[in-house]
């Protein structure tokens, strides 16, 4: 099976070619990523959504992430990157439902994997429960939410451990109800400077919405 090809940049954003996934990560080329992070407010509490990758995964398994996230393929644009959300949870979101937080460029390495993003990063203001979640099981194992207030509170230091709860698919199949505390090392180690921006831009969104 041919491998997908990713759009490639250099440093100040200009389209230089296009990389296979793994040498695109493995030689710390500049791509597009599509992100989507799910917000919703309850009885006057705000709530922000994370998935739980799956344990299959080879980067960074069981951790908790962006509600929907995958990187853009050379052939697509930024509007197409919504398939993510469909894909991963079974939620039907169409382009203009989402609110843009701009393109946010961020570096992680961690062992052989160089990660460098340029990530176009989206808001949905929604309203599911968790019986709407229709999970891509080699993806996403589970789906989780935290008070937003708490979740900012984690992100810029206030805090050491958040409380989540969702649930999580095992190995049988079955829906497991979740209900734990986590701290910072339970998720994926996108750069300080990405949470603390989309922390600042929902809270924006938040404050002008409702």
């Amino acid at each position: 099976m041919e491998e997908e090809l990713l759009r490639i940049f250099d440093c100040k954003r200009n389209a230089i070619g296009k990389a296979s996934r793994h040498e695109v990560h493995r030689l710390g080329y500049w791509h597009e990523t599509f992100h989507c992070w799910f917000v919703s407010r309850e009885e006057g509490i705000d709530y922000i959504y994370l998935q739980i990758r799956s344990e299959s995964k080879k980067d960074y398994p069981g951790l908790l992430d962006i509600t929907a996230a995958g990187h853009l393929l050379a052939t697509e644009t930024v509007r197409d990157g919504v398939r993510e959300v469909e894909e991963e949870l079974g939620i039907g979101v169409s382009f203009e439902e989402l609110v843009s937080l701009g393109v946010l460029d961020y570096s992680v390495t961690t062992g052989e994997l160089i990660d460098k993003e340029l990530a176009n990063v989206y808001v949905y203001k929604c309203n599911v429960s968790f019986d709407d979640f229709v999970l891509q099981t080699e993806e996403v194992s589970g789906v989780v939410r935290a008070e937003f207030n708490q979740f900012s509170k984690l992100w810029l230091g206030d805090l050491e451990e958040i409380l989540v709860e969702g649930f999580e698919i095992d190995k049988t199949g079955k829906r497991v109800l979740i209900n734990k505390i986590v701290t910072k090392s339970n998720f994926v180690l996108h750069d300080q400077s990405y949470y603390v921006d989309i922390i600042h831009g929902i809270r924006k969104i938040i404050r002008d919405s409702y």
